[in-house]
């Protein structure tokens, strides 16, 4: 689901903090009028109240009208930690587009307006953010704060990443070595959110999985979404026609008709991410399947949702 921006404001303002929040606003307007109406959107004043504590700090009024037990919370209280982790390499740059943009997003746009987004939320909740960034290494990893300098910093280096890449830019991925670097630097209790397509240059499966394995220790929360264009990269719908395709990481091409590699290409597809969702249940990572073509509610309900279980 997308949500509308006011195209005017965006001409007036133009920045990703701005369009997070517009995105963020029209995503807690669209909590109210579904069935999740009355679910803690007062994110930054309230948590749900847990069994067998005081009931000094419950809010009655929002009982009153939620049905729902809620405890005031103070700036005080240790708050959430959450590292977002995204993937820069060539391939998150599919489809290849001149001007990618919030309305016609790439993988790697659709990742920073999720990621800006959900940095919206996270300070609405005065909760504490870092960014990693990596294609064939670690390209950026920030501590975890949650000052306005540090966000309005984050946000600065997300929008470095909305300048295209040029044709003869091949950055691959090494997620197994970044990830693991990434790992040994995430020292506190955290979510810890990863936007990837996940596609390993010379990938050798054990090591990838292990680097996601790693990211459990010192007890953090992990959510994956896993990002891709459907309707190309997994259904590989594509006219029957003769097509040219390029590895953007390499820059190999292949000129081939679809029709004839697609029930292969499917399977392939198919039993990769069947095994990446089987690794992820038993390493109680939390697997999303992110399509770029449909807004970004899928990805802030399983965010507030995590966020929730973990208070």
């Amino acid at each position: 689901m997308n949500y509308s921006i006011d195209k005017n404001r965006l001409q007036e303002f133009g920045s990703l903090e701005f369009i997070a929040k517009q995105v963020v606003e029209g995503f807690i307007t669209g909590l109210h009028k579904s069935p999740f109406h009355g679910f803690s959107v007062e994110f930054a004043e309230h948590r749900l109240y847990n069994t067998g504590e005081s009931t000094k700090h419950i809010d009655w009024k929002l009982y009153g009208r939620t049905d729902k037990l809620f405890v005031k919370r103070y700036e005080e209280e240790t708050n959430l930690r959450c590292q977002i982790i995204i993937d820069n390499s060539s391939s998150m740059y599919f489809p290849k587009n001149d001007k990618p943009s919030f309305e016609n997003p790439n993988k790697i746009v659709f990742s920073i307006y999720a990621a800006a987004a959900l940095m919206s939320l996270l300070k609405k909740q005065r909760d504490a953010v870092g960014l990693s960034l990596f294609s064939d290494k670690v390209e950026l990893h920030t501590r975890t704060k949650s000052t306005t300098a540090h966000q309005n910093y984050l946000y600065t280096e997300l929008e470095k990443l909305l300048i295209p890449i040029g044709d003869d830019d091949h950055k691959k991925t090494f997620a197994a070595q970044s990830l693991h670097e990434i790992s040994e630097n995430i020292h506190k209790r955290s979510l810890v959110i990863i936007f990837s397509d996940m596609f390993e240059t010379n990938a050798k499966t054990d090591e990838l999985f292990s680097a996601l394995q790693h990211l459990k220790h010192n007890k953090h929360e992990v959510v994956l979404f896993h990002v891709v264009d459907q309707s190309k990269e997994i259904d590989f719908d594509f006219d029957n026609r003769p097509y040219k395709f390029i590895d953007m990481e390499s820059g190999q091409e292949l000129k081939i008709h679809p029709h004839e590699v697609r029930d292969q290409y499917i399977k392939t597809v198919s039993d990769f991410k069947k095994e990446l969702k089987l690794r992820c249940g038993q390493y109680r990572i939390e697997f999303i399947e992110a399509d770029i073509n449909k807004g970004f509610r899928q990805i802030l309900l399983p965010y507030l949702l995590k966020r929730e279980k973990m208070y």
